[in-house]
């Protein structure tokens, strides 16, 4: 996919938090046998074209089906770095279902979504391995205390034995829960691999707005804000719990990043004003504040303007334009607002019933039969 250069990132005044957030699929690039195994189209990937060096998300053969429904039919996707691309198709279409496959929400049927060139979503691959690991270091106790004589020690032999092998089976439960990074790079070397959970893939780097708008009602909008840091804070429990200088310093960090984000978004001085009581227009701001306090490099937006009318439309569009140029986002949009789409786009890809329709520019999609018929329907004969 090729594409017109956006403008030069501007200096921002919105610094992003300092994080050393560990992605725990860094390294999950897997061999090519494995490759193989997980499932189909991951064979039939796309050929490199030029561009490509600069792709920040690739998705390859990505299907979706509930029951016998397929929402999503082998769907490919180039997104280059700094690009504004918008996915749009009429309703029903599959973009919904499509963006929450790309953001982890939901796992495909089959194919793969590369992003920043790693495999972060695909088809689970060795998963039954992962059980046998939970299980064994248990194993290992308890042939260890047998190995020692823990029989012939009487009842106290047998109940250390045992209370070590229940203590290691506990710790590995809550580690298969929980997932922290150093669990989840042990498993790719071992070849298993799970696709990204939504955590994982905003810790990668991908930010994400709704269709219907998911705030938390009874929240502040600073307070709402903050929810979308969670994935980039390090205080733990215990620094919570004894007031250390470090929540507090990391406390006032994310306070400060969450009030320039509302500004940025257009809400200065509504930090403290509780989401319910915000106008429509302003909701949506806020969702959008939040969807960047994650600090992303790639901004999802589903349907951004819906609902708006059209001077809290323009304004939106100019702030997603705007946005591209200061924090040198990529915008993957879905929109059925045709004057956005064409407004801000660089690239226009088109689905119906969950295919792949159409793909180019603004003007080629504008013009393209196969886009009028989707959405106007064909003469009749």
């Amino acid at each position: 996919m090729t594409t017109q250069q956006p403008p030069p990132p501007a200096e921002s005044s919105a610094q992003p938090l300092e994080s050393d957030a560990v992605d725990p699929f860094a390294s999950a690039d897997l061999e090519p046998e494995a490759i193989a195994e997980v499932g189909p189209g991951v064979k039939d990937e796309l050929p490199a074209q030029p561009g490509d060096e600069r792709l920040l998300m690739r998705v390859v053969a990505c299907t979706k089906r509930f029951g016998g429904l397929v929402a999503v039919r082998d769907m490919d996707l180039r997104i280059p770095e700094g690009a504004i691309v918008s996915l749009i198709g009429p309703n029903g279409a599959g973009k919904t279902t499509f963006f929450n496959i790309v953001a982890g929400l939901t796992d495909p049927t089959a194919g793969v979504v590369e992003f920043r060139g790693r495999r972060m979503i695909a088809r689970p691959l060795r998963t039954w391995i992962e059980p046998i690991l939970w299980v064994l270091p248990a194993l290992l106790a308890v042939a260890v205390g047998l190995a020692l004589g823990a029989p012939a020690s009487g009842e106290l032999g047998l109940a250390i034995t045992t209370l070590v092998a229940l203590g290691l089976l506990i710790v590995m439960l809550l580690l298969a829960i929980v997932r922290p990074d150093w669990y989840q790079r042990r498993l790719v070397r071992l070849g298993i691999f799970r696709s990204a959970r939504p955590n994982d893939m905003v810790v990668a780097g991908i930010g994400r707005t709704f269709q219907n708008i998911r705030l938390f009602q009874n929240m502040t909008a600073i307070e709402n804000v903050l929810v979308g840091m969670h994935a980039k804070l390090h205080s733990n429990m215990l620094d919570s719990l004894l007031s250390t200088p470090r929540q507090r310093r990391e406390e006032e960090r994310a306070a400060a990043r969450a009030t320039e984000l509302l500004a940025l978004v257009g809400l200065p001085g509504r930090e403290h004003v509780v989401a319910r009581n915000l106008p429509y227009g302003d909701q949506r701001r806020l969702e959008l504040a939040r969807a960047l306090a994650g600090d992303p490099v790639l901004l999802l937006l589903d349907e951004p303007t819906a609902g708006m009318n059209p001077r809290e439309t323009a304004e939106m569009t100019a702030l997603i334009s705007r946005l591209r140029t200061e924090l040198g986002l990529t915008v993957l949009l879905i929109e059925h607002d045709m004057r956005v789409v064409m407004g801000i786009s660089d690239r226009i890809t088109v689905i119906d019933h969950g295919e792949w329709l159409a793909e180019g520019t603004p003007e080629q999609v504008r013009t393209d039969p196969r886009v009028i018929e989707a959405y106007l329907g064909s003469p009749a004969a």
